[in-house]
């Protein structure tokens, strides 16, 4: 059987790219076939590798910057511009294809949508708890609405892993909240298409309980 192409989009630091070989294991078991996505700079280049692939993930990240609302707090700084340049292009090259945002990249599809981000969600929305690990944050529950994709995937609710400062503050033009913590935040987002899929937590690092959601992404990406 032949392996749907998944991209996987890097992290960017001291003229590096890296990324966790965690998002590598979740797509090869799943029935996918990894590819990481270069930083390309040319339009032609990009659209040629875009051409290659039938699905993409948006990794992890630092701050998303567009649509911000307030200012990033001293412990997250924002998006090296060019990762931000890069994905910007590698998502605008897949109109027609499935992409599955983790963490930064779901803020990342909200706000290409016109959606709006929290830059510390912790001190900007009343009554939220600590989502960042490295705020001493602990695993949550998080709800999905009945007619979601995740909620026919995951179930009505699960208890994810928490490393995130920023949130979606309001969602942009085609996308719905179907994830909420327990203090109301947003933790998934789907488009009113099915196309589009972003989580605020890390699937990639929760092995069995997430198998079906990488499953059902590289399914549709087959097709």
């Amino acid at each position: 059987m032949t392996r749907p192409r998944i991209g996987i989009t890097t992290g960017y630091e001291d003229d590096r790219q890296q990324v966790s070989i965690h998002y590598i294991r979740a797509v090869e078991t799943a029935g996918g076939l990894p590819l990481i996505v270069p930083m390309l700079e040319q339009p032609d280049a990009v659209a040629a590798f875009a051409a290659l692939l039938d699905g993409l993930v948006i990794t992890g990240g630092p701050a998303i910057t567009l649509g911000l609302i307030g200012d990033l707090p001293p412990d997250l700084p924002p998006t090296d511009p060019a990762r931000v340049q890069s994905d910007e292009a590698i998502f605008r090259a897949f109109a027609d294809r499935p992409v599955l945002g983790i963490c930064y990249g779901m803020q990342f599809i909200n706000a290409q949508a016109g959606g709006t981000i929290y830059a510390d969600v912790q001190t900007q929305k009343p009554g939220t708890i600590s989502h960042s690990a490295g705020r001493g944050a602990k695993e949550h529950v998080v709800n999905f609405a009945p007619d979601s994709r995740l909620a026919s995937l995951l179930g009505d609710s699960l208890t994810v892993n928490t490393y995130h400062i920023q949130a979606v503050a309001e969602t942009g033009a085609g996308i719905r909240a179907v994830g909420f913590g327990p203090d109301g935040v947003i933790e998934a987002i789907e488009s009113d298409d099915g196309r589009l899929v972003g989580v605020q937590f890390h699937p990639e690092r929760m092995a069995e309980t997430m198998r079906p959601l990488f499953a059902d992404f590289v399914a549709r990406c087959g097709k």
